[in-house]
């Protein structure tokens, strides 16, 4: 009801504000348009903290959230102040108990917990970016932008002033792993990895492109030249025999097929595909050698040529990558296996 109540007060303001011109808003939607294309998606969630006072009032608001079935979980491990934590589907409510009597005198101590809290991954580059925005509008009668500091509960924050009377928390956990399953992943240096390309003649002016995009995923991945074989087949048809030859001759940790299949006015697209995806998958299955899957499946050559390197990415370099990360966690997978033997 607390965040209810905010909403309902700011959407108020909104609201009885007079619009912007057109050529404002037009400007806005320009911005807003480039800072999606180059973002990064470094916010992970948003919190509204609340202090509470009262014991009585907290165990009473507590009891009300637990009734009307808002997920209830135990407060920060390591929290020097005691509390309790509301998760919804679209939001996080903390209640923090106060030290009873606690007001001014607590100092500095206090404004580290700022009422609203925005969990964020790489918190030095959101403070570069906060910094840089403020100093860009010119808001230097706001408060500068703090220094990011260790907290007593496992994380780092900082704090910025973006509008009047509107201060906010930015942090992150001190352990990038905390809260996240442990699973086992491939990196992806290719270094010391032998890799074999498998492309395709036809359309060589898509394919020719996807080839580039690989070569050029590999050597970036710290891949040698005389580690990446280049085996051109006349098309996509040729693709599996290709690749599993190649797997099974033992010469490289992984095989990276590339060509592109585009529908014509008969089934032939549809028998051609099959067998293609097929074959890989059954040399993939039966050698336990990576293959990476770069053969194009689209409707028409435009299609094709944006997805090698076009406009949505190149799938050669895609595949590339792929291929690089399955050998690392391939050569993960086999020294843990050889771990738990020689124990056992």
């Amino acid at each position: 009801m607390i965040a209810h109540r905010s909403a309902s007060s700011a959407y108020g303001k909104i609201i009885n504000r007079k619009l912007p011109d057109r050529s404002l808003r037009k400007d806005n939607a320009a911005r807003m348009r480039r800072g999606r294309r180059y973002r990064f998606d470094m916010v992970k969630g948003i919190t509204l903290t609340r202090r509470i006072y009262d014991t009585t009032e907290s165990r009473r608001l507590s009891n009300l959230f637990v009734a009307l079935g808002v997920d209830y979980g135990r407060y920060l491990d390591g929290f020097t102040q005691p509390g309790s934590r509301f998760s919804a589907p679209l939001g996080t409510l903390e209640l923090v108990h106060a030290v009873e009597g606690a007001g001014e005198e607590q100092g500095s101590a206090e404004q580290t917990y700022e009422e609203i809290k925005i969990e964020v991954t790489s918190l030095d580059s959101v403070r570069q970016i906060v910094a840089a925005r403020l100093h860009e509008n010119q808001i230097d009668s706001l408060p500068q932008v703090s220094d990011i500091t260790d907290t007593d509960w496992g994380s780092r924050f900082f704090t910025a002033t973006p509008a009047r009377g509107f201060p906010v928390m930015f942090w992150e956990w001190s352990d990038p792993l905390k809260g996240k399953p442990i699973a086992l992943e491939g990196d992806l240096s290719a270094n010391g990895m032998r890799f074999s390309i498998v492309a395709a003649r036809w359309n060589a002016v898509i394919t020719d492109r996807l080839l580039q995009g690989s070569l050029d995923a590999l050597y970036r991945s710290g891949a040698r030249k005389e580690d990446v074989e280049i085996l051109r087949v006349p098309g996509a048809w040729e693709i599996p025999s290709a690749a599993r030859k190649l797997a099974d001759s033992g010469d490289f940790d992984a095989i990276i097929t590339l060509g592109v299949l585009l529908r014509g006015e008969t089934a032939h697209y549809e028998a051609i595909y099959n067998e293609v995806s097929r074959g890989i998958g059954q040399s993939q299955q039966e050698t336990g050698i990576p293959h990476a899957f770069g053969v194009l499946t689209c409707e028409t050559v435009e299609q094709a040529l944006d997805r090698a390197g076009l406009k949505a990415g190149n799938k050669g370099f895609e595949a590339a990558t792929a291929a690089i990360e399955m050998v690392s966690l391939h050569r993960k997978i086999g020294m843990r296996v050889r771990s738990m033997s020689s124990v056992a």
